[in-house]
């Protein structure tokens, strides 16, 4: 029981260490590129974390490190759901990704602007709560600021259509991957 224990010890360490680091500037306004994950991300998925009998890199990213559906069978595995935790990788995968937490479900991007309105950015935070495929598992929260002439950033309030929106594609995605995967277990 004390090696699980301290392997969940140090790979929760592992996670907050990797969520600690960045690049910061003096200027708030400066935005770094950061890697994407999801469908375009050049990860080996092969790569193992913590050694030979670690989860793969591929496991993360698909979801498959959370096993059983039940999180109270088969040892005790993650409490959130792989589809909607995946569909909302892949959904999110135009802004970067500035952290990913399957142990509390939490997924958050970094700020960012787009072509067509370079005077406002955007940051969306996204929690699964629960093992179960249904719109009540996902709460999402997206952030929009907008620049002044002065040059600093002021918080703008989001219409909650634009969050519904949101948590509509990353539901509907998530159910195209369930639906894939249960097609593939079939033809196989």
């Amino acid at each position: 029981m004390r090696t699980r224990s301290s392997f969940f010890l140090g790979l929760g360490a592992a996670f907050l260490l990797a969520a600690c680091s960045g690049n910061y500037a003096a200027d708030d306004s400066y935005q770094t590129p950061a890697p994407k994950v999801g469908q375009n991300a050049q990860v080996d998925p092969d790569d193992t974390l913590f050694g030979e009998d670690g989860f793969t890199m591929g496991g993360l990213l698909d979801g498959s490190i959370f096993g059983a559906e039940d999180p109270l069978k088969d040892g005790g595995r993650l409490p959130i759901n792989k589809y909607i935790w995946q569909g909302t990788l892949e959904t999110l995968d135009f802004l970067p990704l500035a952290s990913a937490d399957p142990f509390t479900g939490v997924i958050a991007t970094e700020w960012s602007t787009t072509p067509q309105s370079p005077g406002q950015r955007f940051k969306v935070a996204a929690y699964v709560t629960s093992p179960d495929l249904e719109a009540s598992s996902l709460k999402v929260a997206v952030f929009r600021e907008d620049l002044r002439e002065d040059g600093l950033w002021i918080p703008m309030p989001v219409s909650e259509e634009t969050v519904r929106r949101l948590e509509d594609a990353i539901l509907t995605r998530s159910r195209q991957i369930r639906i894939a995967e249960l097609e593939a277990a079939e033809a196989s």
